[in-house]
């Protein structure tokens, strides 16, 4: 079979003649450059507001609970926008398209920092959120038909340095702001850069011929399929970030959310599929190749943000670690990346995609299965930083290879769809990997300390010496012996916490584990592509 002439649904269709003839006026570099600057705005904003949550609550005058709705605001105003930015951009032509959502975005972060209560503030962050959605796909999708199929991986590595490093680093920008200056320039520091990208992206940015023709016609406004997108993604945002505080399915809130979420999502599916101009694409799903692609996307996104949200919390919560120094543990995993992405992008000009894929997430699963060996109590900084860096190594070899073999045997006119949809299966997997790991840490903390208690009784000899030794080095630092009684039994119950919760951490990377070598497996099943080419192989 001819790899030219395979669509998303493999009838045969070719790309535009003017597709293979088409280049952008400006130096690509440049235009790669300019989009990644916006789309790393964004991706910042997705984590840099978590750690000034509790700041924000009491400038406000709102409790720690009520302003979380911050982020969830943003999250699902934003996984709304991207499965839509397709459909935007053949509406409205994907330059103007790209210009109205920076700049609703930039004014957004204004007003978001200027908000005078916590009501405005959860208002003008959905429209952010819904600006920032538009950012993401469209620049991937710029960067897909400016540069020709063999300088594609090194144009996706410049967007994935944005994509993977700007949420990394994210959380440590924002700490350092909100304690030195104040939250509300968290937003204000989108102000220049997003003013600054409004003008480079007007003079330097065109749209495709393909892209022209689609904008200039009419596309009839899916009432129902954007009614059922709407309510189904912001049930399940909703879901997701308010289930382990509300006990999940114990709430009835989160199960009618659930039942929201579940019932108006597959309908959406369905009523697309059939629908004759579907304002979501989900015939693109009979591709093979780009469902296997959005699936590893979507467990990519889990695994990212699982590991993301773990470290730092668990050297918080229990090691004793400032944010500062939690995030500078991150920090390491960052700088790695900003090296492994045009390492990226030079293998996949070489290597099959697929292949490099695989050793991505045989990496990650056996990075994962490394941090169940080396997480326990008394981790030493470097001990941590390095784990942090094995944990980041396999992530480098994985995003820019899946952003490309989600491309293979598609038109190049659907690569507004291909990005729009492709982002939102990396965001719905962040949302869930995060809501995950929170979950199973506190049930699993559970399990074991009910299990750890049944070994701390008063009958234990081994507890009894314990309490014992413990309360006369306290009566020797100056405690009587009553007191240091009673601080040997405090100290030994804390410390049963900890190891519960330590017991949880090492459980739920074992579960990530796992996860990365089911994906590992499914690899293998992607099709041959060409390096250095968007082709699928013959044969």
């Amino acid at each position: 079979m001819n790899s030219q002439t395979e669509s998303s649904g493999g009838t045969g269709t070719a790309p535009p003649p003017t597709a293979e003839r088409w280049r952008p006026k400006a130096n690509p570099w440049l235009i790669a450059v300019v989009v990644s600057m916006a789309a790393f705005m964004e991706f910042l904003d997705t984590s840099i507001a978590n750690v000034a949550l509790p700041y924000m609550a009491g400038n406000l005058g709102a409790s720690n609970d009520e302003s979380t709705w911050i982020l969830t605001s943003y999250l699902a105003s934003n996984a709304i926008v991207l499965p839509l930015a397709g459909w935007f951009a053949g509406s409205l032509g994907r330059k103007r398209f790209f210009l109205i959502c920076l700049a609703i975005f930039t004014l957004s972060s204004l007003l978001c920092g200027i908000a005078p209560n916590l009501g405005a503030i959860i208002l003008f962050r959905a429209l952010q959120g819904a600006g920032g959605g538009g950012l993401q796909p469209m620049a991937q999708a710029i960067l897909a038909d400016t540069f020709p199929p063999q300088q594609r991986g090194l144009a996706f590595a410049v967007f994935g340095v944005t994509a993977v490093v700007a949420p990394t680093i994210g959380p440590t920008l924002g700490g350092w702001i909100t304690d030195n200056y104040s939250w509300r320039w968290i937003f204000f520091i989108n102000l220049p850069v997003g003013i600054f990208a409004l003008r480079l992206i007007y003079r330097l940015i065109e749209d495709p011929p393909w892209a022209k023709r689609a904008a200039g016609a009419v596309m009839k406004f899916d009432y129902l399929g954007i009614g059922l997108l709407a309510l189904g993604v912001a049930a399940l945002q909703v879901m997701l970030d308010k289930g382990q505080e509300d006990d999940w399915f114990g709430s009835r809130f989160i199960l009618t959310l659930a039942v929201v979420a579940g019932v108006c999502l597959v309908s959406l599916v369905v009523w697309e599929w059939f629908h004759k101009a579907p304002i979501v694409d989900v015939r693109l799903f009979k591709n093979f190749n780009f469902l296997s692609a959005n699936a590893m996307m979507f467990v990519l996104g889990i695994l990212l943000f699982a590991a993301l949200v773990m470290m730092p919390q668990f050297l918080q919560t229990l090691v004793g670690y400032t944010s500062t120094l939690a995030g500078l543990v991150l920090s390491g995993g960052g700088v790695l990346l900003l090296f492994l992405m045009p390492l990226m992008g030079v293998l996949t000009s070489k290597i099959q995609a697929r292949y490099i894929i695989g050793f991505g997430w045989l990496a990650l699963s056996l990075a994962m299965y490394y941090s169940t060996q080396q997480l326990h109590l008394q981790i030493s900084f470097r001990t941590a930083s390095i784990l942090r860096v094995v944990q980041v190594f396999g992530i480098g070899f994985l995003f820019v290879p899946i952003t490309m073999v989600s491309y293979v045997g598609m038109p190049v006119e659907k690569s507004n769809s291909i990005a729009g949809l492709l982002n939102f299966m990396r965001n719905i997997g962040s949302s869930i990997g995060t809501s995950m790991v929170t979950t199973l840490i506190a049930r699993r903390s559970q399990v074991h300390q009910a299990y750890l208690v049944t070994h701390v009784t008063p009958g234990s000899p081994i507890f009894a010496q314990a309490i014992h030794a413990l309360a006369a080095r306290l009566v020797i630092a100056g405690f009587d012996a009553t007191t240091a009684t009673h601080q040997a039994l405090g100290r030994i119950y804390r410390a049963t916490i900890a190891q519960a919760a330590t017991l949880a951490y090492i459980d739920t990377f074992s579960i990530l584990s796992t996860g990365a070598a089911i994906m590992f497996l499914l690899s293998f099943t992607l099709k041959r592509n060409q390096p250095g080419g968007g082709e699928v192989a013959v044969g």
